[in-house]
C-alpha cells in the first residue's frame, strides 16, 4: 500500500507502519463501490499517547456505527510506536505542522482543503488548540457543512494567541462539546461562545471492558507491597498540575495512624524535575516504605481493583477519565474541587471533594474511609452506580451521534 507523502516522511524515519488513506473505506471496500456513508474527519493536534483527549477520540472512532459513518483522522504530531493507533480501523494522515503561519502551513492548509473536498467530508470534529484555531477555519473555507469542537480543559495550556483567537473562531463552530459543566462555563465566560451552541458531553466508560481488564493479574508483591496493606491509589502522569505533592503530604498525615498504608502512584514521568522533587519530598517525610511510584502501566485497573481508595489531587482538570474509571472499579474517591470533579463525585455519597492544595483535608477524608470500611464499601457501590447511570460509553456515543444527526439535518446535509 502506498502511503501519502506526508505520512511516509515520518514512517521512513521511524521504521514502522500506520494505517493511511488508501482510497478505501473503513470496511475495506473500494471507494467507488462502498455504500454511501457520512464521512467524519477528526483533527487532533497530536497523537503521542493516551491523554484524555486522545483516549476520547480513539473511543469515538472505535464505536461509530460502521454502517452509517466512515471516519478519518488528521494529526500534526504522531508517535509511530503508539500501540493504540494499530487497533483502530480508521484512516490516519499526518500533516507535519510546526507553525501555523509559515510556508509549510500554507502547503498543509491546501492539502487539508483538498482532503475535505475530495473525500466529501460532511463533519469536521476538532480537538485542541491548533485544530480549533487553524484547521477549523480551513474546514469552513473548504465547504464542510458541519464543524464541531471538543473542549477538554479550563484553558491551562493556552497562551495569549489562543486567548485572542478563540473569540474570533467560535462562530465557525456549529456545536462546541464541553467535557464538563465547568468547562462549558469557561467557554461561555472566557471565550464568549454563544450559549446555544455549547453543550456538555461527559466522557464515557466501557464498564464491561473495564471489569475484564481489572480481572487481569498484577503482582503487587513486585512493588514490595505487604500483603493486606491498605492501598490508596492515583493514576496521573507526573507533572505539576496533577498535584502529586499534595497527595504525598496527605500520606504523611495518614501514615501516622495507619503506618502500613501504601500509596501507589501510577503514571508516566512527563516532567523529570517534578519527579525528582517528589522523590525528595517522599524521603524527607520518611515515606519511602509508604509511597511507591509504579510508572506507566498499559493496564492500571488491577491496581485500582486492589485499592481501598482512589485520590485525585489535581490542581486543574477538565473532566478526569481516571476518576470515573476508578468509580467504575467501585472505589470511593477523594478528589479536588477543580474542573468537573464535583460533577462526577457526589459529596458524601460516592466520595469526598476537597479544596485544591489542602493536604490536611485530603488526609482527613482518606482517614474517614480507612476507619470505616463499611461506609467506604457503600460509597464505592454508589460510585459504580453513578458511572452506570451517567458516564457510560453507550450514553456518550448515543448523544454524540444524535448531535451529528441534528446538525446535518439543520444544514440539510
Amino acid at each position: 500500500m502506498k502511503l501519502p507523502a506526508e505520512t511516509t516522511v515520518l514512517l521512513e524515519r521511524a521504521e514502522v507502519s500506520l494505517p493511511a488513506f488508501s482510497g478505501q473505506s473503513n470496511l475495506g471496500l473500494p471507494a467507488g463501490q462502498a455504500p454511501e456513508k457520512l464521512h467524519i474527519l477528526y483533527i487532533i493536534d497530536r497523537l503521542l499517547g493516551l491523554g484524555g483527549g486522545e483516549r476520547a477520540l480513539l473511543e469515538i472512532v472505535r464505536r461509530l456505527a460502521p454502517t452509517r459513518f466512515r471516519c478519518s483522522i488528521v494529526t500534526f504530531q504522531v508517535n509511530p510506536h503508539f500501540k493504540a493507533l494499530k487497533e483502530i480501523a480508521c484512516s490516519l494522515r499526518l500533516l507535519p505542522l510546526r507553525r501555523t503561519y509559515d510556508l509549510t502551513a500554507v502547503k498543509m492548509a491546501l492539502r487539508l482543503q483538498r482532503l475535505i473536498r475530495q473525500e466529501n467530508v460532511r463533519i469536521v470534529h476538532t480537538f485542541f488548540q491548533t485544530a480549533d484555531l487553524w484547521a477549523a477555519p480551513i474546514a469552513k473555507l473548504s465547504g464542510c457543512p458541519v464543524i464541531v469542537s471538543s473542549r477538554r480543559d479550563m484553558g491551562i495550556f493556552r497562551d495569549w494567541k489562543h486567548r485572542l483567537g478563540y473569540p474570533l473562531v467560535n462562530p465557525i463552530f456549529d456545536r462546541i462539546l464541553a467535557v464538563s459543566d465547568q468547562v462549558r462555563s469557561y467557554c461561555l465566560n472566557h471565550d464568549g461562545s454563544p450559549s446555544e451552541i455549547v453543550e456538555t458531553l461527559y466522557n464515557g466508560v466501557d464498564l464491561a471492558a473495564l471489569s475484564a481488564k481489572a480481572a487481569e493479574g498484577y503482582e503487587l508483591q513486585s512493588l514490595g507491597v505487604p500483603s493486606g496493606a491498605p492501598l490508596i491509589s492515583t493514576v496521573a502522569n507526573i507533572r505539576p498540575v496533577k498535584g502529586i505533592d499534595v497527595l504525598v503530604r496527605a500520606a504523611a498525615h495518614v501514615c501516622r495512624e495507619f503506618p502500613e498504608a501504601v500509596f501507589l502512584i501510577v503514571g508516566d514521568v512527563l516532567v523529570t524535575e517534578t519527579f525528582a522533587e517528589l522523590k525528595a519530598l517522599v524521603e524527607s517525610l520518611g515515606l519511602t516504605n509508604n509511597v511507591r511510584f509504579v510508572g506507566k502501566l498499559l493496564n492500571p485497573y488491577p491496581i485500582l481493583r486492589a485499592s481501598k481508595i482512589f485520590c485525585l489531587p489535581s490542581r486543574n482538570e477538565g473532566f478526569s477519565n481516571a476518576l470515573i474509571e476508578a468509580m467504575g472499579c467501585s472505589l470511593p474517591c477523594v478528589a479536588t474541587r477543580v474542573g468537573g470533579n464535583a460533577e462526577a463525585v457526589d459529596e458524601g455519597s460516592s466520595g469526598y471533594i476537597v479544596e485544591s492544595e489542602d493536604a490536611e483535608a485530603m488526609a482527613d477524608r482518606i482517614l474517614r474511609l480507612l476507619r470505616d470500611p463499611q461506609t467506604a464499601r457503600k460509597m464505592g457501590e454508589a460510585a459504580r452506580m453513578a458511572v452506570e447511570q451517567r458516564f457510560s460509553i453507550g450514553a456518550m456515543m448515543t448523544r454524540l451521534m444524535a448531535i451529528y444527526d441534528e446538525l446535518l439535518a439543520a444544514k440539510n446535509a
